[in-house]
């Protein structure tokens, strides 16, 4: 297909959006469809989200699902996997060549994530996750505890604390970077006293 070039399709009219459906694009930036979804669950007062998309974009409308699931308890869940026809146009860049009409079938998803009962009898349906699972969105977005002191922060830092130094093994202080949480003894080269000091 080197010697054809694909013809822009127009856009043909896509039904009217519910007001409680996201359309997953494969390019869209995942946390903000979560945020949304859970808008619509948590402060739209809607009892139910449908997620909907195709292609690419599949793995991660699933993604979006399980995470949206243990964010909110008690989620029931139904999904419906189909396919589309899509037709696509080449036009030759050669004279004497015809254009050309290719048709792929792409597959589509539509996942319902629902506080209410859905159907159980359906082939997609899955029971809501254990509560032990599922992470409140108060406790998801609180912010982080710092971790613990990194590498050289403590009592003596990284600079030039109080470490053991000297061959003697005596007390002194040690003029190399401290590499543990400060305070640590150093069995390393120092700048102890000189050995007549030491022997005094």
């Amino acid at each position: 297909m080197d010697r054809y070039v694909r013809v822009e399709q127009r856009k043909t009219e896509q039904p009217t959006m519910q007001e409680n459906e996201v359309r997953i694009m494969a390019a869209g930036k995942m946390r903000n469809y979560i945020s949304y979804a859970t808008t619509l669950l948590t402060d739209k007062g809607h009892d139910a989200v449908v997620l909907k998309a195709m292609g690419r974009a599949i793995n991660k409308t699933v993604t979006i699902a399980e995470i949206i699931k243990r964010r909110i308890m008690g989620l029931h869940q139904n999904t419906q996997i189909g396919s589309v026809d899509i037709t696509d146009t080449w036009e030759p860049l050669e004279e004497g060549l015809n254009r050309l009409e290719t048709t792929r079938h792409v597959s589509v998803i539509t996942i319902t994530l629902s506080t209410a009962m859905l159907d159980t009898t359906t082939v997609g349906y899955q029971a809501p996750i254990e509560n032990e699972l599922v992470k409140p969105l108060q406790e998801a977005s609180a912010p982080s505890r710092p971790r613990n002191p990194g590498r050289g922060e403590g009592s003596s830092g990284e600079g030039y604390g109080l470490h053991s130094g000297g061959e003697g093994g005596h007390r002194g202080g040690g003029g190399g970077r401290g590499r543990g949480r400060g305070g640590g003894r150093y069995g390393g080269r120092g700048r102890g006293p000189p050995l007549h000091q030491q022997q005094g």
